[in-house]
């Protein structure tokens, strides 16, 4: 009988440890995150598709128990011929964004955007990207600024890579290299850090910063840039080359982003 409890017990742990094993793996793993891009050449389309992201789009999010949703535009939408709309939405799990356009459309009431017309489009375009959150950082971070909402910047960042190598090169720089830890110690309110797993720009990471004005932002910068330990990392003959371009995109959030 005690032989027959021992090789049961075996055979619990042998099956059981496994699964609860990769269970905690999965909650103490890395988010995943979609950032969305809404190409528009108009106001008009601007309009349309923010009436759209504000009465349908994240509140079907939130139904759909997604949280902390951001929504952006670039603070030169005005002038630029390329008017974006950004959304940026975390999940735990990479599984989550498999259907969801399709939930998303199930619950879409506004018909305005929904029946455009082929030649009457709400947007130009639509990018989707990605990301994968930086092992070191492998969480959102809801900003704490206190800025008032119209002076707060939000800064996104993109940084691609010639090689898929060079490109790991300044991931690791991130993590092992410390530069996360370089922008924490310089208050950069850093929202998140990944890698693009899908997109159109590839290889690349992107990463975003938040401030309580402009003003702000640009003193941060010219610390960082100046700082001893910043000089001593990008001096370091591994990290030479890395980025082959970069993109920042400053923005102001929407009055109906959660943060």
């Amino acid at each position: 009988m005690k032989l027959h409890k021992q090789i049961i017990f075996s055979l619990f742990i042998t099956i059981l440890f496994p699964v609860v094993y990769v269970a905690a793996q999965n909650k103490k793993g890395v988010e995943f995150y979609q950032i969305k891009i809404y190409h528009c050449k108009s106001n008009e389309q601007i309009n349309l598709t923010e009436q759209f992201l504000k009465a349908d789009y994240v509140p079907a999010l939130h139904q759909l128990k997604f949280s902390k949703i951001g929504v952006f535009k670039p603070i030169d939408n005005d002038t630029s011929a390329d008017k974006r709309i950004i959304v940026f939405i975390p999940s735990s799990s990479l599984d989550n964004f498999i259907f969801l356009d399709e939930k998303i459309a199930a619950q879409t009431h506004l018909t305005e955007y929904d029946n455009a017309a082929y030649n009457n489009p709400p947007y130009q375009r639509i990018e989707t990207i990605i990301l994968k959150a930086f092992k070191n950082n492998p969480h959102f971070i809801l900003p704490s600024i206190t800025g008032t909402a119209n002076e707060r910047v939000y800064e996104l960042r993109s940084y691609e890579g010639s090689t898929e190598k060079l490109e790991r090169k300044k991931v690791f720089m991130f993590n092992e290299g410390n530069e996360i830890g370089i922008f924490t110690r310089l208050n950069f309110n850093a929202v998140f850090y990944a890698q693009v797993i899908a997109g159109s720009h590839m290889p690349n990471l992107m990463y975003m910063t938040s401030f309580n004005s402009m003003k702000e932002r640009d003193e941060h910068w010219k610390i960082f840039g100046s700082d001893p330990e910043w000089k001593r990392l990008s001096s370091l003959p591994e990290y030479q080359n890395t980025v082959s371009k970069h993109d920042i995109t400053l923005m102001h959030a929407t009055e109906y982003s959660d943060f």
